[in-house]
């Protein structure tokens, strides 16, 4: 349920400001960034980024295309914003986007919103690209490659999105948009007949080093540029991250050649082979003041040239000069203020070591403290029951031994109560066996004499026969 309020909170947010910023992530089976064609050279996108991991990117903004982005997924920065230089705003409102599209396809958000209007409406938000949390607490800050000062104030909102963002230090990021505002304003757009035909490609080149383990910083920062009216010109320029006062020109065959192999940024190398070389050199004369600092001059009078030339190469030691002396200034302060930060540090550190240990031993003190008055009351209740037990028992003995006491007499008592019931229940068995001990002798007695005189009428027959003449047979 509250999804699908954040969603209707959303699309009703979207059809009441119209100024919101959209985007859209360009299918495989489009051509080039779609609506963002426009962007390139005979709307042809540069050819070489062929990973998986490259996604195309059409930025908008009220619903018409701005810039195009091509965005790495696996460094979770932009390798590259193509755009058009509109005019310079004179003031700039950060306000954070992030395309949903890039983690979840299949959401129904096809446009990019704010990161805090998000809620829980993008499945794996942040798998796939940078989010305003990876910045915090890192030391980076948002680099803008389409910069923000060089679009309409109207136009802004569509540069702050994070896939047009990779991390730089706050001096670098500082450094980059200043050096792009002056070379496009004051040597690109002058010598560019035609300022709607002047098309720019800003990139980086990632490196191994990477913020949180999650977003690759740049090892170097680009831009190339082409005009590709009559009298045209192509020209590139690099800026290394180790240095923030770099700004090296090249031609874009050069700075391709520092990019993936088999990469082309314009078609044709915007007529590379045809330029106009006095466009050029006085394109790149421009950029060289602004590398060594000075302020170029408006004025057309080319007979000036060479005087200013003359006076720029006598210069340019003495600039060198001071921006060394200013770089070992800038360095020996902050030298100092790094010292400086860590005896402060170390002060902290070993004060809030001692009122951490303090706090420990009160809360330590404290906690033995309650345990023995929280043991008070249950000893007490354990003794109360152990003496009530002890009672209890002793109790137990006295009624033991007294029962056995009185269980002496009452037995002998009940012993001589049932001697006469036993004894006058004994005379029937005893006369009994007395009639019977009588009986048994008589018959005794009477066995006995027929015994004998069996015996004698034994005796005297055989006496008889022995010592008795025996008689005739009819005897």
């Amino acid at each position: 349920e509250w999804t699908m309020k954040t969603s209707i909170v959303f699309l009703l947010c979207i059809s009441v400001f119209p100024g919101f910023s959209q985007g859209r992530v360009v299918r495989e089976d489009e051509t080039g960034f779609a609506e963002c064609n426009v962007f390139f050279p005979g709307q042809v996108p540069p050819e070489g980024f062929t990973e998986p991991f490259h996604v195309k990117i059409c930025q908008q903004y009220n619903k018409e295309p701005r810039f195009a982005t091509l965005y790495s997924t696996k460094d979770k920065i932009p390798l590259y914003s193509a755009f058009k230089f509109i005019k310079p705003a004179q003031s700039e409102e950060e306000n954070w986007l992030v395309e949903p599209q890039i983690d979840d396809p299949e959401n129904d958000l096809h446009e990019m919103v704010h990161e805090a209007d998000i809620g829980g409406t993008v499945a794996n938000l942040g798998a796939n690209q940078a989010l305003t949390s990876d910045y915090v607490g890192s030391g980076y800050e948002r680099g803008l490659l389409n910069p923000s000062l060089l679009n309409e104030e109207d136009f802004q909102v569509a540069t702050y999105t994070l896939t047009n963002a990779v991390p730089l230090s706050p001096t670098l990021s500082k450094s980059w948009h200043r050096d792009i505002g002056k070379v496009v304003e004051q040597a690109l757009i002058p010598h560019c007949s035609k300022m709607d035909h002047l098309y720019l490609l800003a990139g980086a080149i990632p490196s191994s080093v990477q913020v949180k383990g999650k977003m690759s910083v740049p090892e170097s920062l680009w831009l190339a540029a082409c005009c590709d009216a009559p009298e045209g010109w192509s020209l590139g320029l690099v800026k290394k991250i180790n240095d923030e006062n770099s700004l090296a020109d090249l031609t874009v065959r050069e700075l391709e050649k520092q990019l993936l192999p088999g990469v082309h940024l314009f078609k044709g190398n915007c007529g590379e082979d045809k330029q106009s070389q006095e466009k050029r050199e006085a394109v790149l004369q421009v950029v060289s003041q602004i590398r060594s600092g000075e302020k170029v001059e408006t004025s057309n009078n080319q007979d000036s040239g060479w005087v200013r030339r003359l006076a720029g190469i006598i210069a340019t030691p003495f600039i060198k000069l001071l921006e060394l002396l200013i770089y070992i200034f800038v360095e020996l302060v902050k030298f100092v203020f790094y010292f400086l930060w860590l005896v402060v540090k170390r002060v902290v550190g070993t004060i809030l070591d001692g009122i951490y240990s303090l706090w420990n031993g009160i809360v330590s003190y404290l906690k033995a403290v309650s345990m023995v008055l929280i043991s008070i009351p249950y000893d007490v209740g354990r003794v109360i029951i152990n003496i009530f037990l002890g009672f209890l028992q002793i109790v137990q003995d006295v009624v033991s031994l007294t029962y056995r006491i009185l269980s002496i007499p009452v037995g002998f008592v009940l012993h001589l109560a049932a001697f006469p019931y036993h004894s006058i229940c004994a005379i029937p068995s005893v006369l009994k066996d007395m009639a019977t001990g009588i009986g048994g002798t008589f018959s005794l007695v009477i066995d006995a004499t027929a015994a004998i005189l069996h015996g004698f009428y034994y005796l005297a027959g055989h006496i008889v026969k022995r010592f008795v003449p025996k008689g005739s047979s009819d005897d």
